[in-house]
């Protein structure tokens, strides 16, 4: 394959798994409906999936890294083992976070992505500003938080099957 990839930006929290407010244990992790038969969909078009995820639990002191890393191990291993390509993650409420497009330009250099190409998923204003300021398409999913601020997503979907199928309407 010859230049970047495109990719799907998902948001952890209220995208992918439940949304349990500061969730530091693994027995918790609960993927949403018809996340796990969407991702699968979307690698198989060539997506790469990445997760970009604030998680101030951190400088909370709410969740501590090995929490974290079992959270995120409980996951992937419901998501299955190719089904994420790779997580970016903000602890703190620094230049990184959402809004702010770092997390998915760090994902880009690292991974050879192409954001221009790429649609980021979320549940918050943050995630559809963090997808708009780095070129990418985005989708607001009615899975987790009302849209409560205005950010004009590309497309509004009431759960991970129809932005997936949007995202592959888009590409015919």
């Amino acid at each position: 394959m010859s230049g970047p990839s495109p990719a799907v930006f998902l948001d952890r929290d209220g995208t992918i798994i439940r949304d349990t407010h500061y969730i530091n244990d693994p027995e918790k992790v609960e993927l949403l409906p018809e996340v796990l038969e969407a991702l699968r969909r979307l690698k198989a078009a060539g997506f790469r999936i990445v997760v970009i995820t604030n998680q101030s639990g951190f400088a909370r002191g709410l969740v501590t890294p090995a929490q974290y890393e079992a959270v995120q191990a409980r996951m992937i291993e419901l998501a299955g083992p190719d089904t994420i390509d790779a997580t970016y993650m903000c602890p703190d409420f620094g230049p990184r976070r959402k809004p702010s497009p770092e997390m998915i330009l760090e994902a880009a250099r690292d991974l050879v992505l192409d954001p221009v190409r790429s649609y980021m998923i979320g549940d918050k204003a943050s995630d559809i500003l963090c997808g708009k300021n780095a070129g990418a398409k985005t989708i607001f999913i009615r899975t987790g938080h009302a849209l409560d601020t205005p950010c004009e997503p590309d497309f509004i979907a009431a759960n991970m099957a129809e932005a997936a199928e949007w995202i592959l309407t888009e590409q015919r």
